[in-house]
Parts: C-alpha cells; structure tokens; sequence
C-alpha cells in the first residue's frame, strides 16, 4: 500500500466573478515526482498556493491532510513548519543580499540575538554543495544568472526541512543546461525521501521526470494518470489539459509567399560591454512578404542580439552592413526609425521589456503607434477604445475588458497583447523573439494561428525559437546561427532536428 503524504480533497476556491477552483482532489505519495499539468488559468497555481497557505483556511473549501493530520494553515510560515515550501515562478530573492542571507533570511543563524556569520556561511556552503552550486555564500544574488538562483532557492527550501518542495514552473526561464541540471538535483531528492510537486508547460520535461501527473482544465481535476504503469503519452496529456485531441500540434498553413521585402547583408555587431568581442558576424538573410522564416541556435548563438540590432539598434555598439527594405537601402538609428519603416521586434522578455504591467490592456496595445491615434497632439481615447477592443476580439484575449490590468493576465493573454501591440503598427516585417515562451499548449496553437493569419496578410515573420519542433512545425525556412555566424539556410521540406542542430553547432567546440 502506497504511503500518501499529502491529500486535497473538494477543493474550492472563489475570487470575486470567478471560480478558480472547484472540488479539486489531489493524492500525492511520499517521495514521489507528482507534476501538474494544465492550461494558463486551469487553476494549477492557485492550488499550490491553497497547500502553501498563500491562501490561508478559510478562504477556500475543502479539506488539506498532510502526513495522516488535517492541516489548517493561516499563512506560509505555518506550511514551512510542516515542511511543505513552494518555490514561486518570481524567484523571491533580495538581489543586493548574499547567497547565505537570502538562504537564511527570516531564519537567522543566530547566537544570543546576534547573527553568527561564521556558522550562517558554513551552512549555507554546506547546502550549496547539496544542490551542486558551486559558489562562495558571500556572492550577491545579483551576480548570479536565473538557474543558479534557482538553486540557491532550492538551498533556501532544504534549510526548512523541507518535507514537500513545490515548484511552480522551475525551467520557464532556464536553457537547456541549466534545466537539465534542476532536473537531475530533483531526482536527487526524490532519491533522499523529499516529496515534489512541479508545475510545468515543458510536457517533455514532465515525461522524463514524473512519476504520476495530475491534469486540471478549468478548475476541476480530470484525472491523474501514472507515468510507469499507464500508457501516458505527450499527445494524452495534452488532450486532458484542452479537452479536445490535438491532432496537429500545429495547424495546417499553406503559404503564398511573395517578393522580397527586407535583405540583411554582412550585418555585423559588436556587444556594447566586451570591448572588440563580435556578437553577430557577416550575417546575411532575407525575408519575403507571406514568409514565416525561422531562425536557430543554441544559447549564446546571438540570435536576439541581431534581431534587436536590425531593430533599430536597439542593441550593440559598431555595427556595420546594409539593410534593403523593398529594394532600397534604409537606415535605422532608433527605434522610432524602425517602426517608420515597418519593422516591428517583439521581445523574448514580455514582462521585463515588452509590456507595461500595471497598465491596462488598451495601454499596452496603442503604446507603440500612439500618433494613429492623436489628434492635434491629443490621443484620441475613444478611438484608443475602439482600437483594443478590436484587437481583443480578434486575438481572443481573454479579459473582461481592454481596461483589465495587463500583469493579471496569463501567460498567453500577455504574449496575444504584445503581438497586438506591434500589429497596430502595421509593419511588412514582424521580429517574434520566443513567442510562445511560458505558455500552454492551448494558448501556443492560437499563438501559431494568429502568426500563420499574419503571413496570409503578406507580413515577413522571422520566429526565433529555442524549440526545434516548433520552427518545424510552423516555418517555411529556417537561417541557423552558431557563434554569431549564419552557418545554413534549409527548406521545410529538407528541415530535420539533427541536420539543424548540425548546422547550429557547426564551429563550436
């Protein structure tokens, strides 16, 4: 008989207007890697954070049993001191602080009311050690890249005693060495009697990982499924989590390409913080009118850092080249100059770069062609109304209206405001930097959708992606880059992961 560390049972959760969750039941056993899975807004989060105390009793129905005993937290700290610890998607870590004070922050390694720094650093070198960070305690966390403060947080988790580590999407923002590597120290738990929960999008991740998935779809659960003893396949979790089978992960698009519209030739960029190192060298690619190109390579390849330098300069420092925009030389020096000349780049980073958070949906939307919509230097706010909510419509952003703040939407919803906030500018070329990053199957095939609707209008997308099956799955060409040079140019039709990744790694070592 399986021990059962953790049981929810008729979960029920109310916000004002909605029902986030409703008679939710999870069974989690001991020392097992449960993942959940399901679409933005299915209630996934809200779940953890009902187990957490984030959400304290009272505020929900149901009932939580945590190893044998019913558990009525009224806040975080009474979850950690049974041992569960989450482990948000926002990273909680004071940047200007040291690994060993964020580690022990609110946990103090004290001695007669003072802080005993000798014995606060010696444990947290000791925990360090345990998820493989190999970093002094006195570094700042601001010098340290996303994964590695992803381990300091798993430090921080097993100076709890952490008994259940949840983790809301841990590799959203990792690449592929980093994620592998979080994935390896979560075995190393399980192996050690640690419970997890994971919460992730990445259904390859889940499926080399889990030992069982459970699967919500608007608030309610809908099965959980073992991944040993079940035939649990990538393609019947995905149908759980949508209701529907996908058949194609990609929907059918048959392109009309068109004429050349922009040429990129011997583009070169220098980064503006390493004095003579050459981020992009020589490149040259061109994009026509109905086209969906795609570029890749690994990280570090400089794919971002053409696309924000062809945009305006938005990056780099002595670049050098031509740009040929419908047969006739342009040059950009700013951003502005970009947009003039109907080149529109949508950031890899939406929350950082991409979207004002606090700001409404209608902000957000009209903030990159505001003159569309003044008036003798007055922006017309009727027109700005009638404007998003046209864009509303259309992308299907689901909000109750385009006056709801933009940082409360899911993942999706605020990928769909970016594309609309650059589609209002009406540009020939579209720059979509990881598109469909941190978001759910469902939302990535509206997100292909509206791309492939694009293309048809006669607009050039070039897709930057990480994912090889998503490049194709949905381009008609795809440039690789390696070490900032463009190392192959290859049809759909000819396209495979292996013959790309050949040509994304040619020249490295």
């Amino acid at each position: 008989m399986s021990d059962t560390i953790l049981r929810m049972q008729d979960i029920t959760k109310t916000f004002p207007g909605v029902k986030a969750l409703q008679d939710v039941n999870l069974s989690v056993t001991r020392g097992e890697i449960h993942a959940i899975c399901g679409e933005n807004g299915a209630g996934k989060s809200t779940l953890m954070k009902v187990l957490s105390g984030v959400y304290p009793h009272g505020s929900y129905d149901g009932e939580i049993t945590f190893e044998g005993e019913e558990c009525r937290f009224s806040g975080i700290r009474d979850s950690e001191h049974r041992g569960i610890v989450i482990i948000h998607q926002e990273l909680a870590l004071a940047p200007q602080l040291s690994i060993a004070e964020n580690i022990f922050l609110g946990n103090e390694q004290a001695t007669r009311g003072l802080i005993d720094w000798n014995r606060t650093n010696h444990a947290a070198g000791e925990l360090l050690r345990r998820v493989g960070l190999h970093e002094s305690p006195v570094t700042p966390i601001l010098d340290l890249g996303v994964g590695k403060q992803q381990l300091v947080e798993i430090a921080k988790a097993l100076s709890k005693r952490v008994k259940l580590l949840i983790l809301d999407e841990p590799t959203a923002a990792l690449n592929d060495e980093d994620s592998s590597h979080l994935l390896g120290l979560l075995r190393g738990l399980r192996d050690e009697g640690i419970t997890c929960v994971i919460i992730s999008h990445k259904l390859n991740e889940v499926m080399a990982i889990a030992d069982r998935v459970t699967i919500l779809r608007d608030g309610r659960t809908i099965s959980t499924m073992d991944l040993q003893a079940d035939e649990v396949t990538e393609d019947k979790i995905i149908s759980g989590m949508v209701g529907r089978d996908l058949d194609h992960r990609y929907p059918p698009h048959s392109s009309h390409v068109g004429e050349e519209v922009l040429r990129i030739e011997d583009w070169t960029v220098h980064s503006p913080t390493q004095h003579g190192r050459v981020v992009v060298s020589n490149a040259n690619l061109t994009l026509r009118r109905g086209e969906i190109v795609g570029l890749a390579g690994l990280m570090g390849a400089g794919r971002t850092e053409l696309a924000m330098s062809v945009f305006g300069r938005s990056y780099g420092t002595g670049i050098s080249g031509r740009l040929i925009k419908d047969g006739q030389e342009i040059h950009l020096r700013s951003v502005r100059d970009a947009i003039k000349h109907g080149i529109a780049y949508a950031t890899e980073d939406r929350k950082r770069y991409g979207l004002n958070l606090i700001e409404d949906i209608k902000r957000n939307i009209s903030a990159a062609a505001l003159g569309k919509l003044a008036k003798r230097g007055w922006v017309d706010e009727n027109e700005e109304f009638k404007t998003a909510n046209g864009f509303r419509d259309s992308m299907n952003i689901k909000a109750p209206s385009v006056l709801s703040v933009t940082g409360k939407l899911s993942g999706g919803n605020q990928q769909k405001v970016v594309l609309s906030k650059w589609i209002f500018t009406n540009p020939d070329v579209l720059i979509l930097d990881e598109p469909t990053r941190g978001i759910d199957v469902g939302a990535k095939y509206e997100i292909y959708t509206i791309i492939n609707r694009l293309a048809d209008e006669g607009k050039a997308v070039l897709v930057i992606s990480s994912e090889l099956p998503e490049l194709l799955g949905i381009c008609d060409r795809i440039y690789t880059l390696s070490a900032g040079r463009i190392t192959g140019e290859v049809a759909r039709a000819e396209a495979t992961q292996e013959n790309l990744m050949t040509l994304m790694t040619k020249g490295t070592e």
